[in-house]
């Protein structure tokens, strides 16, 4: 399984794996991580960095490793061998300090007690030197109007900002956040970009793994594609598959049956069609690939795996 993931890594991404392991600006640095479940291999030899000020999408599908990834690197599980640094300490033995300086947005939230929206996040504002104006927080997320609710209270997607609101509170330097947007309307999804723009506008380092490829590119600088346990393709987000998965293709339907041909000048084939033909060809579209293609591309060439993401269990350090 790794074998094959590792040979479908392009020159370049393994290029900019080698360049990032001795940056002293990483806010994240992963090298050759390793986790096991007996016999079972969740993350198998994954290796990326994160640069300060970098937004990073690690992109994958359920059971790739994503999960038990973020939370080897958050300090609430163990790795089996392999490096993980984060803010320069290795997560595994991370004081209270250095947990202050993270920010964490789990995949799901268990923020359902009897506290209103306000009363938890001035709780836990108390934990942090210099935290954020609890009310400013609160209409960052757009929860004025439950602010003095019970969490309890609320639909699903309010406790999904809620979670948001918890993760920035205390300024952190690094923000991990496992799938944000889940349960979120549209409006609610767009107001969480402009947040997570102003973040990163004022340094905030971000990890962000989310299944709405549209979300990770307009937010991510950079992106990392998980399979199998092993990143199979990392690079700027409108590069990762290397040019040729980035191809246009130009299709038409000629003598009853479609033709397609991919080409970096789709105007100048088209004109050539229709020189040819004499008339615009029926069917004819250029068709641009998205994130979305690219992506499914990645995860097909790679070997699929029914490895589970995480363990049922979580141990949280105190």
């Amino acid at each position: 399984m790794r074998g094959r993931a590792e040979r479908a890594l392009s020159p370049r991404a393994r290029e900019e794996q080698a360049e990032g392991m001795d940056n002293h600006q990483s806010v994240v640095r992963v090298h050759e991580l390793v986790k096991r479940y007996g016999e079972r291999a969740v993350v198998d030899g994954a290796s990326f960095e994160i640069a300060r000020g970098e937004t990073f999408a690690l992109l994958g599908p359920n059971g790739a490793g994503k999960s038990t990834t973020i939370e080897i690197l958050e300090g609430y599980r163990d790795r089996t061998s392999g490096v993980a640094e984060v803010l320069g300490t290795d997560p595994g033995k991370g004081s209270l300090d250095w947990k202050r300086r993270l920010g964490i947005v789990l995949q799901s939230s268990g923020e359902t007690g009897n506290a209103t929206v306000r009363e938890q996040l001035r709780h836990f504002a108390r934990f942090y030197p210099a935290p954020r104006d609890v009310d400013e927080v609160i209409a960052a997320v757009g929860l004025e109007a439950q602010a003095g609710q019970l969490i309890r209270k609320l639909s699903g997607g309010q406790r999904r900002r809620v979670d948001v609101a918890l993760g920035i509170i205390g300024r952190p330097e690094l923000l991990f956040l496992d799938e944000p947007t889940t349960g979120f309307d549209p409006e609610a999804r767009r107001r969480f970009w402009d947040l997570i723009r102003s973040l990163k506008a004022e340094g905030t380092s971000i990890l962000l793994t989310t299944h709405y490829l549209d979300e990770a590119a307009q937010l991510a600088d950079r992106a990392g594609v998980i399979a199998g346990g092993s990143i199979v393709a990392i690079g700027a987000v409108h590069e990762l598959g290397g040019a040729e998965a980035w191809t246009p293709a130009v299709r038409w339907r000629e003598e009853g049956r479609m033709h397609e041909h991919r080409t970096t000048t789709p105007g100048a084939v088209v004109a050539a069609l229709q020189s040819r033909l004499g008339v615009e060809p029926q069917g004819l579209e250029i068709v641009r690939p998205t994130l979305e293609d690219v992506y499914l591309q990645l995860i097909g060439a790679a070997e699929p795996t029914t490895a589970p993401d995480a363990a049922t269990d979580r141990e949280v350090r105190s």
